[in-house]
């Protein structure tokens, strides 16, 4: 749970109740604050859409939702709803788009993303700097490093190298406490950075699959299920997916080719020799020995291991995203029954909301568990002092001074 959502709460403006029960009113409040500060508001905007899927004969799933821009979801709601910097300046303010204008929700969602972008010009500075960094310190401590040894700045690259991606030929070896000692402290930076990377990937591929849901529901306003779905089947991703591979197998072509050629090795050891290098096994068997092959090593190593890296990072994306297209597929031409309806039906008034449809089917998609629910249920009701169903100012005023 998010732990933003204690404070996030206390400056949860007044808003209508939805019905004469206590806990029902408390449980939907909480449903919503829950769906959209604990990570789950970037799903909110394409299952409002969902909402609005045709059953064929021409009404709503859910007659309620016929207008989102009314009752319950009218402007002046929605202003309400949103969170006052006045009240507490370091809380986010956070504006939703006009469900109005379908064109400018979209806009905001996606600039909303391109403000923690994965920025690949960062990464390859601060990859520079760390490389940089550590060709300077092994070059000063060449003399403490075991191995065979061609061209001072050259080698302590090449080690560099080696190192950062985990190759570790064992051709150089650090053999003084000082040198082992570096080698320990680059390596564990190197892999931290790694982690990092990798960790911004993995955003970058959630922010994708949120632009996509997004640009799906708000197309779905425009023209028909068989154009979103037809829309929907981009071969990006796909492209993308086949330039990596293409130029991964260039990548081992060409240094297969290079150590036939200039480190006279053999088609097989030469081909096993690639293949542990870009997967950084390193066996230490076969490796660069001479002054142009350490050099043409120093680019390809790097070019490889990376290219290998982007390689799975697309895999990884084309079946995530044929996977979120399947979920898309599914949800738009799923029908929804009166036993859906019963069950996503959480305070039993027969009727169901869109804070209570969402949450049924991200629990149903096992994105939610009931325990998340009873942490945000139990600080809600401890915040709402008059017990009205609502949080208003009044309410943080009480809580803060009790």
């Amino acid at each position: 749970m998010d732990p933003k959502i204690g404070t996030l709460f206390g400056s949860w403006v007044k808003a209508e109740p939805l019905g004469n029960n206590y806990t029902g009113d408390c449980q939907i409040k909480a449903v919503n604050a829950l769906l959209i500060f604990s990570g789950y508001w970037k799903s909110y905007l394409p299952f409002l859409g969902i909402l609005m899927a045709n059953d064929g004969s021409g009404d709503p799933l859910l007659s309620d939702m016929k207008d989102l821009s009314s009752n319950a979801y009218d402007k002046k709601t929605l202003q309400r709803r949103r969170f006052r910097q006045s009240i507490n300046p370091h809380v986010l303010d956070v504006r939703y788009p006009e469900q109005d204008n379908s064109i400018q929700s979209l806009q905001w969602f996606e600039s909303l993303l391109e403000k923690q972008k994965f920025s690949f010009k960062q990464v390859f500075i601060s990859f520079a700097v760390y490389l940089g960094v550590g060709t300077l310190c092994f070059f000063f401590v060449m003399h403490q490093i075991d191995g065979k040894k061609t061209y001072g700045p050259l080698d302590a690259m090449y080690f560099s190298v080696v190192t950062m991606t985990t190759v570790g030929y064992g051709d150089l070896v650090p053999h003084s406490t000082l040198a082992k000692l570096l080698a320990c402290v680059y390596v564990f930076i190197g892999m931290a950075f790694v982690g990092i990377i990798l960790s911004k990937a993995a955003d970058y591929l959630v922010e994708k699959q949120e632009i996509l849901l997004v640009r799906v529901i708000h197309m779905r306003e425009k023209i028909g299920s068989a154009e979103i779905l037809n829309e929907a089947e981009t071969h990006k991703v796909k492209y993308k997916f086949l330039f990596a591979t293409t130029l991964l197998l260039v990548l081992i072509l060409v240094g297969t080719a290079f150590l036939c050629v200039v480190e006279n090795f053999g088609l097989v050891d030469a081909f096993y020799c690639v293949f542990s290098t870009i997967s950084t096994l390193g066996y230490g068997d076969e490796s660069f020995s001479t002054r142009s092959g350490r050099l043409f090593a120093v680019f390809w190593i790097l070019s490889s291991t990376i290219c290998l890296a982007q390689f799975f990072l697309y895999l990884t994306e084309l079946y995530t995203e044929t996977r979120q297209r399947m979920l898309v597929r599914r949800v738009l031409t799923r029908t929804m029954t009166s036993s859906d309806i019963e069950s996503a039906d959480l305070d039993h008034d027969k009727v169901v909301t869109p804070a209570e449809f969402i949450l049924y089917t991200l629990k149903e998609m096992g994105k939610i568990e009931p325990e998340d629910i009873l942490l945000v249920m139990e600080r809600f009701k401890k915040l709402d002092v008059d017990h009205s169903g609502t949080l208003t100012e009044a309410d943080l005023v009480q809580s803060q001074s009790s």
